[in-house]
């Protein structure tokens, strides 16, 4: 583990491999050691670096402050690739972390080669869905109902509320020790999501992205995101989307080869 300045926070990394860099963003209560299981595979041909996102572990965060949030994410991702060379860079985010990689598009092409999107989290407005109701999600609704647990120092009943949410009922009690230990490891960010003040995503921002986009998703991701995916697929220009059968939510971890197989294709590709 290695840590840089970003916007005056000491933003941990971790760094394997050799070649073109890869820059990894992680998801909602978790960090860079989400990206485990497909380090083997992508360390092959390229220079994986992995961030953890200010607040998450190994950072001690106590929930308390303003200083949480997808703009700040966002504006300390792209000060962290401004330091890497060479640049442009390829970058892959994951669920909460691919809104941040998407934002970091829409704001910094330049900076970028490609971009991976599997399952980006977030919401769509009245551009792009004609169902659209101003107001929290029900998955916003959830996230705050779970950090009000959490907040009173019932780690694993807010932790429940959150996972069982995204993966159905009793997906939480069903996740082995060792995945849960991460997730604990990085409850508090829940807190600071509650006042993340996410914008949605419209067609304009869709239509702004102009880096060559992959979507990934799993084939039996529940909720929303599996809606968000295909829409903004629809509207990013030459976007390509791949769907892993037989996994959800955190796909490479279920099915890390043929994750990182797509990945590596898209990122040989012309």
């Amino acid at each position: 583990m290695q840590t840089v300045s970003v916007n005056g926070y000491d933003m941990a990394y971790l760094e394997v491999g050799e070649g073109p860099p890869l820059v990894c963003v992680h998801g909602s209560l978790c960090d860079f050691r989400i990206w485990s299981a497909t380090l083997g595979p992508l360390t092959r041909t390229h220079r994986v670096i992995a961030v953890s996102l200010r607040h998450f572990f190994p950072d001690r965060w106590d929930g308390i402050g303003d200083t949480y949030s997808i703009a700040q994410h966002v504006e300390d991702v792209i000060a962290f690739i401004e330091q890497l060379e060479p640049k442009p860079v390829d970058l892959m985010g994951h669920s909460r972390g691919g809104h941040v990689s998407f934002r970091v598009a829409q704001r910094r092409p330049d900076l970028l080669r490609k971009l991976i999107l599997a399952e980006p989290g977030g919401e769509l407005d009245a551009t792009l869905d004609p169902e659209f109701k101003p107001g929290p999600s029900p998955l916003a609704a959830r996230i705050a109902a779970s950090a009000e647990v959490i907040a009173r120092g019932d780690i694993d009943g807010g932790l429940q509320i959150f996972i069982d949410a995204l993966e159905g009922p009793g997906a939480w009690k069903r996740l082995p020790a060792a995945v849960k230990e991460p997730l604990r490891d990085n409850a508090t960010t829940l807190i600071g999501q509650t006042r993340d003040k996410r914008p949605p995503f419209s067609k304009a921002d869709a239509e702004a992205i102009r880096t060559p986009t992959l979507f990934i998703g799993g084939a039996n991701t529940k909720g929303a995101l599996p809606k968000v995916l295909h829409t903004l697929a629809a509207h990013v220009k030459g976007a390509r989307t791949e769907i892993i059968p037989g996994t959800t939510h955190p796909m490479f971890e279920q099915a890390p080869q043929r994750y990182c197989e797509i990945v590596l294709d898209f990122l040989a590709g012309s």
